[in-house]
């Protein structure tokens, strides 16, 4: 099927590429299955069907062979424990963008246009060997005239028109997996093909990497302890993003941590706890501390690199997730039926039947059985909880895998440089600076502002609706009583209403100014 797919002149040549790569990996039996493909024929129609290793393996092989969107792509689905066998996501969440380094004068005429000059015009230093590259951008080294040393993330040349065609071609694919093949159906094909063209385009924009490191930096700005880079907005752009160099030591083992002056506990703790207020107090969170995106700094000090992926919690999802583990903690089967149901709800997909409730609660009460009232081991938790799921036949929303899949990749760091260490016990006490966030004015400004501003509107509209009251009394008397009698109290009960809502939106108002 995916040879009759109706493509575009300009996309059929990387069709062709990713038809040969599936072959040459041997993925046509796996294409069957999605109903993309017919299976092999006997002998098979295709160059690895008798490639000994297995099909995960060549699957995530053939993913990184076919560039960063189908990398993009496995990365979200190697959150979907919920969907998928442990086999494929211990193999997909191996998945990493891999690309050489370019000569820098293949990058020149993108930098010299996002600068509007040549990068040593612009810059006291500028190193032209690369620094890192991935298959999406190459970082190269730089000094600042005020001595700052800097990094620029430069966006390699042609690579949008490549991701756009990719994007085209699996959204086409998504729509026919999902007309055609039920099991398929479970993974919301077009759903999922949405949540990755968000990714994709997110990150083929450095502005909004740039803007998420300005929100992350404002959400910790009273913790002396966080460093996250500064972005350079004169010189950064769409396809060019300058910060802070930043020069630190990842935390992948204890003995290092300690050579350099750092102390793993102490850097365990810190990261339990940033991460922990990103997801439950400010909503907005990394979505991958994996160890190359962290450095550890003199001091007990993090650094946090890379924006590119940003979950964001809403306060409705921060309350069922503090449900969720308050349920474990306290060995309470209703309450975890309670939640995991409204997450059934909440993912059910067009053409997936819903899970009846007394089937959730046979899961609930098998979580609890492992998992309730003792120390909570995320890791084991996880581990446990998304195969569940998938036996049942229970989806999560793919906001809330987010969350389960930064957490599971930070207790991994965490436990690698201190191995006694509980997430459980962060969680914990992190309850108290939860309690104090819902009780700080920024936390209620939005609500009371909203309030505010309906009372007003309410105060202005209260004397217009009583005169159309007034007027229908009038043209239609109740009860043999005319607008004569009536109109005097209805006019001063619109006075007292008006002045009652204009003094409670002063109130309202008072509240928000005053701190």
């Amino acid at each position: 099927m995916l040879k009759t797919l109706l493509v575009a002149a300009r996309d059929r040549n990387r069709l062709g590429e990713i038809l040969q790569i599936a072959s040459r990996f041997g993925l046509g039996l796996l294409l069957a299955q999605l109903g993309l493909e017919r299976g092999p024929e006997r002998g098979g129609d295709s160059e690895g069907d008798n490639d000994p290793r297995s099909l995960p393996l060549r699957t995530r092989l053939a993913l990184e062979e076919l560039g960063p969107t189908f990398v993009k792509l496995g990365q979200i689905l190697a959150t979907r424990g919920d969907l998928l066998p442990p086999e494929w996501i211990a193999e997909l969440e191996q998945l990493h963008s891999r690309a050489p380094t370019l000569p820098f004068e293949q990058l020149r005429p993108a930098v010299e246009d996002a600068l509007g000059a040549a990068p040593e015009e612009i810059f006291a230093h500028f190193d032209p060997e690369p620094l890192a590259a991935a298959s999406m951008a190459q970082i190269h080294r730089a000094r600042l005239a005020d001595g700052q040393e800097v990094i620029l993330k430069i966006r390699r040349p042609d690579i949008r028109p490549r991701m756009e065609a990719d994007l085209r071609l699996i959204a086409q694919g998504a729509a026919l997996v999902e007309a055609a093949s039920t099991a398929a159906r479970r993974f919301a094909p077009v759903a999922l093909m949405r949540q990755l063209g968000d990714a994709v385009l997110g990150e083929l924009d450095f502005t909004m990497e740039g803007r998420n490191a300005d929100a992350m930096r404002e959400d910790f700005a009273g913790e002396p302890r966080v460093d996250i880079p500064r972005i350079h907005w004169d010189w950064s752009s769409e396809t060019l993003l300058v910060m802070d160099y930043i020069a630190g030591l990842p935390p992948r083992d204890a003995e290092s941590l300690r050579a350099g002056g750092i102390d793993p506990e102490a850097i365990a703790s810190l990261g339990a706890d940033l991460v922990l207020d990103m997801v439950l107090v400010h909503g907005r969170f990394h979505g991958d501390p994996h160890p190359g995106n962290l450095l550890c700094l003199p001091g007990n000090r993090l650094a946090l690199l890379d924006f590119g992926m940003i979950g964001h919690v809403s306060p409705r999802r921060r309350e069922e997730f503090m449900a969720f583990v308050q349920s474990l903690a306290m060995g309470d089967p209703a309450q975890l039926t309670d939640i995991l149901a409204v997450w059934a709800e909440q993912s059910a997909g067009q053409g997936v039947d819903a899970v009846p409730r007394p089937q959730i609660a046979l899961a609930a009460d098998r979580l609890i059985a492992r998992h309730g009232r003792g120390r909570l081991v995320l890791r084991a938790l996880v581990g446990d909880f998304l195969p569940l799921m998938r036996e049942v036949g229970l989806t999560m929303p793919p906001d809330l895998l987010l969350i389960f899949k930064t957490l599971v990749t930070l207790d991994g760091v965490l436990t690698a440089i201190c191995p006694d260490f509980d997430l459980s016990g962060a969680m914990e006490r992190s309850s108290l600076r939860i309690v104090r966030a819902r009780l700080s004015p920024e936390h209620w400004r939005p609500t009371l502002m909203a309030l505010a501003w309906e009372l007003g509107r309410l105060g202005e509209d209260a004397p217009r609706l009583l005169r159309a009251a007034i007027r229908r009394l009038e043209a239609e008397p109740v009860d043999g009583l005319g607008a004569a009698q009536l109109a005097p109290a209805l006019r001063e009960g619109a006075r007292w209403i008006a002045g009652g809502l204009i003094a409670a939106a002063a109130m309202v108002a008072g509240a928000l100014l005053w701190r």
